[in-house]
């Protein structure tokens, strides 16, 4: 069943309430008061967007239906690359192989991870 949220009118408190489809979407409380619904932009997750458990496997997942050669996918990653840097701050699956190339080779830390 669905979620829906209510916002109180004066304290502007809100609450999630789960609700039938064909039931009517009002809220009123315990002392009687009529919660306002808050309506909100649904979320749609495409192939071709990252989710927040960004990972090789997503990026594969994205590329596999892709033409091109390895020039192209060389740039895809790059983008996707600067698309997690700005969702996240920080790019998560770069430093993931900075720390694992480093683990690797006995704490030597990798020559682009200081280019950043």
């Amino acid at each position: 069943m669905p979620t829906y949220i209510f916002q109180h009118p004066v304290s502007k408190k809100t609450i999630e309430i789960i609700q039938s489809i064909k039931e009517e979407h009002i809220y009123i409380d315990q002392d009687g008061v009529a919660w306002e619904r808050v309506f909100t932009v649904p979320q749609l997750n495409t192939q071709d967007k990252l989710n927040e458990a960004s990972s090789s496997k997503d990026f594969a997942r994205v590329t596999s239906s892709q033409r091109g050669n390895f020039g192209d996918l060389m740039d895809r990653s790059k983008e996707l690359s600067e698309r997690r840097k700005k969702i996240y701050g920080k790019d998560p699956v770069k430093e993931k192989h900075f720390k694992d190339w480093s683990k690797k080779r006995r704490g030597k830390i990798h020559p682009k991870s200081h280019s950043e």
